[in-house]
């Protein structure tokens, strides 16, 4: 199958519709982490949580579309949505990087995207995270933590701050190097403090740059 004819596969998926898992556990339950999709992997995932965190049932899609690009939209049931979210790498010269993006952008229930910038301090066995979001009229903080015990199982927690965001904890566990489960609690910042049911299952496609070598790359101007 050419590069074509792939993309326009990618876009049937996408409109008519983050999580991955690449070789180690990546991403947290709640927040958007720095590291980027690896180029040419294609994300699929389902998501159920309760109602309260947000859309009960969910598909999403992830690609990288370059080494320090990302792409990813979201398709919600009830009720019917559809959000788009976009990451570029600043820096990717591990331990350290640095993203800028935005997330939850929905034409369609008229919500604007909202801009962030991460950081993010990553070793073998633990990532740390930091950075903060706009959403509004107001900036949010954005924290997690994660420990990799190897390339099967993550422990992991994250905070968002605001009205309406939660503290989580949860793991996450690589079934196989491309199938992905990741269940989670979510403690409701708002009292009475509820705890929340969350659990997304993810599949990884690679359709292209498979086998070249990942380097740690800088965006070009940056």
């Amino acid at each position: 199958m050419g590069k074509k004819a792939l993309w326009l596969v990618l876009f049937a998926f996408i409109f008519g519709a983050v999580n991955c898992a690449f070789a180690t556990t990546k991403g947290l339950s709640q927040i958007v982490t720095p590291d980027l999709q690896p180029e040419g992997d294609l994300s699929l995932s389902l998501q159920v949580e309760d109602k309260l965190i947000g859309n009960p049932y969910q598909f999403q899609t992830e690609l990288g579309l370059t080494s320090w690009a990302e792409v990813a939209a979201f398709k919600g049931f009830k009720p019917n949505e559809l959000i788009f979210a976009t990451e570029i790498g600043l820096l990717k010269k591990e331990p350290y990087l640095l993203s800028v993006g935005f997330a939850n952008w929905s034409p369609h229930s008229h919500v604007d995207p909202q801009p962030y910038l991460e950081a993010g301090y990553y070793t073998t066995h633990q990532k740390f995270i930091v950075g903060a979001v706009h959403v509004g009229y107001r900036n949010e903080a954005i924290l997690g933590y994660a420990y990799d015990f190897n390339k099967t199982w993550r422990a992991q927690v994250d905070f968002q701050s605001g009205s309406g965001n939660s503290s989580t904890i949860g793991v996450t566990w690589n079934i196989t190097p491309d199938f992905q489960m990741n269940p989670a609690l979510y403690v409701t910042n708002d009292k009475p403090h509820d705890i929340l049911g969350y659990v997304v299952f993810t599949y990884t496609f690679h359709l292209w740059a498979k086998d070249k070598p990942k380097e740690d790359l800088t965006v070009p101007g940056s």
